[in-house]
């Protein structure tokens, strides 16, 4: 099969130097086995998204010298898909009642990476009841997890184990107010454009066991993952798209060469340069990436 990687920004903000970092490393891995590379926009949580910013998103890669196969998907247009995986999954899938408030109130609760672990109380609530609630509150829908541990190998942080039933619960996969939720959305979309690569920032690493098990739910099949440590900022602070001076945008406009921020991003990843000959996942390092002092 194909090698498959991709790049899926979200156009709630501007793109930083990590959101570049990750970009090219994950254009460099697809690129390195002679395979495909897709940009696939991820604006599928319409309220947060910037009118103008995938745009401007695609012309900063382009400014980058990154480039990709086909045109950019846009999850916005793909909720049928989301639509056909949730009757795929059936009886994995039940109505959800809790508010965030509510979970966040029960004392046992253990803090997941996003927020505390859902307890399960709406699991096995009859039909009547839920029939019921439906007339006071709208439900998400959330995913029954079943118990243990799931391992898996990580092509730059090696091997990992997750109880996601023990740490995150059963997890949403469509909101209250019927937006679908980016573990569903990403995996749905993974399996339906063939990516067999998925390079992304450390920060979603605990993501990946809910993704592999929606993945062996849905019938799909698995990619290969990589997750790159993180690019700090000057003070070893974590990059934010509020933080304009270190954005695309800002350094385009300064007229930055931006083949000096390639070189550079290139440079604090491990690698001696961009090249997708020489380029190896064994070579990018395990620690944080910091930025001080920028060279440009």
């Amino acid at each position: 099969m194909e090698s498959t990687g991709r790049f899926a920004p979200s156009p709630t903000g501007e793109l930083h130097l990590g959101n570049a970092r990750t970009a090219l490393l994950s254009w460099l891995w697809a690129r390195s086995e002679g395979g495909r590379y897709l940009l696939r926009v991820e604006d599928i949580d319409r309220p947060r998204v910037r009118p103008g910013m995938a745009e401007q998103q695609l012309s900063e890669l382009r400014w980058l010298g990154l480039d990709w196969d086909g045109e950019p998907v846009y999850q916005s247009q793909r909720t049928g898909l989301y639509e056909d995986a949730l009757r795929k999954l059936g009886e994995n899938v039940y109505e959800c009642f809790c508010s965030r408030a509510e979970i966040a109130v029960v004392a046992s609760a253990p803090q997941g990476d996003e927020g505390p672990r859902y307890p399960g109380t709406c699991a096995s609530l009859s039909r009547e009841e839920r029939e019921r609630r439906r007339r006071e509150r709208a439900p998400s829908l959330r995913l029954r997890v079943p118990p243990g541990s799931l391992k898996f190998h990580d092509q730059i942080l090696g091997d990992h184990e997750f109880d996601t039933q023990a740490t995150v619960g059963d997890f949403v996969l469509r909101r209250a107010d019927g937006i679908f939720a980016y573990q569903l959305a990403v995996v749905v979309d993974d399996g339906a454009m063939g990516v067999t690569q998925v390079l992304r920032g450390a920060d979603l690493l605990f993501s990946t066991a809910r993704q592999i098990l929606l993945h062996r739910l849905l019938g799909q099949r698995e990619p290969r993952w990589a997750h790159a440590p993180l690019v700090l900022g000057p003070g070893g602070e974590r990059l934010s798209k509020r933080d304009r001076s270190l954005s695309l945008s800002a350094l385009r406009a300064r007229g930055v060469d931006p083949r000096r921020v390639i070189a550079h991003l290139a440079q604090i990843s491990g690698l001696e340069r961009a090249d997708p000959s020489v380029f190896s996942l064994s070579k990018i390092s395990r620690k944080p990436a910091l930025l001080s002092p920028l060279p440009y």
